[in-house]
């Protein structure tokens, strides 16, 4: 009887339930979804990509392009020794001149005046030269002795009145004038810009044609009268000052 006893008190305790029931849990709240943020959060990452893929790809596309080295006057044209190449961001609103295109541009000649240190652009040349507001070009023939040797295109030069010989030999009175002004040797223009000599490949030119020099300057338009005056009586001749430039 002892043993039933403890058998059944066992049992009932048994029964008894070790966890408390489902129906007492405190409720858990359903997961609130948003599609939209996760759509935006998706968008930012793909435009934050697309922006990075574009400056990259903006700093490989570059070009070779023409820069300018030294001074170009009006109407002088650029060479291997006033120019070098450098690379640009390519820009399709700015006419850059490729350095692959230099050949055609020795071709033309600068509108006007190029400092150094500019990278060329298409509206800088043209097939003619353009005369800057206040300055005027002169046309000279000048003989051996009366311009320095090497002269060139952009160099700086001071134009002085020299006595003729042909002149002073005349007889009659504008002639007599003529050489005393000549006489005194005075400086017609103290800064010229050479804009023209032709060059050795110039064939059939003044150079095979003539023994002088054909040499066109640009000068403040107040000088022009005198400097073609004395040109025409052959009584000029050019000196280089300070200014030029480099070979």
């Amino acid at each position: 009887m002892k043993i039933q006893e403890r058998t059944g008190a066992g049992a009932g305790r048994s029964a008894a339930p070790a966890q408390p029931s489902v129906g007492d849990r405190l409720p858990t709240p359903p997961r609130e979804r948003k599609p939209a943020l996760a759509a935006l959060a998706v968008l930012l990452i793909l435009v934050g990509a697309l922006g990075a893929t574009m400056l990259v790809l903006q700093a490989g596309d570059r070009i070779e392009v023409v820069k300018v080295t030294q001074a170009i006057p009006a109407g002088g044209s650029v060479s291997t020794s006033n120019t070098t190449s450098v690379m640009v961001a390519k820009d399709d609103s700015i006419h850059y001149v490729e350095w692959s295109q230099l050949k055609q541009l020795e071709k033309l000649k600068a509108v006007n005046a190029i400092p150094a240190g500019v990278v060329a652009v298409g509206e800088m040349f043209g097939d003619e030269a353009g005369v800057a507001a206040g300055k005027a070009t002169v046309g000279l023939s000048l003989k051996a002795g009366q311009y320095p040797t090497g002269i060139k295109e952009g160099d700086t030069v001071a134009a002085y009145r020299v006595s003729s010989a042909s002149g002073s030999s005349s007889g009659n009175s504008n002639s007599n004038s003529s050489s005393s002004s000549a006489s005194s040797n005075s400086v017609i223009v103290d800064n010229a810009r050479v804009t023209y000599v032709p060059g050795a490949k110039d064939s059939g030119d003044e150079l095979v044609s003539s023994t002088n020099l054909a040499v066109t300057l640009t000068v403040d338009s107040d000088k022009a009268a005198d400097l073609a005056q004395a040109a025409s009586n052959g009584e000029v001749a050019l000196v280089q000052v300070p200014g030029n430039s480099g070979n």
